[in-house]
């Protein structure tokens, strides 16, 4: 099983929609490593670790959030792996 590490931002409306405790959630169902938190500039800012396959099916539910989210751009960059453990809501940068 290959692990890897992606660098989400998404942005559109995504903050006030649930979106940081949807994305813990989802993280939790696929069993990934990482942080999310909300940005100065509206967008929301996640690292997801794990394996390949589970960090393909959160980049593409990020794509289209919680229900309430209207998604406009989500940029990913492929990173080195840290080893983290846990998923947590990070206090807003």
């Amino acid at each position: 099983m290959e692990l890897i590490r992606a660098h989400v931002l998404i942005s559109g409306r995504v903050q006030g929609v649930g979106y940081r405790f949807s994305t813990q959630d989802v993280a939790s169902v696929y069993g990934l490593a990482g942080w999310v938190r909300n940005l100065p500039d509206g967008s929301v800012e996640a690292v997801f670790e794990g394996d390949r396959a589970s960090i393909e099916a959160i980049v593409r539910w990020c794509h289209k959030g919680p229900p309430s989210a209207v998604v406009e751009k989500v940029t990913v960059q492929y990173e080195q792996l840290e080893g983290l453990n846990g998923f947590e809501i990070r206090r807003s940068r």
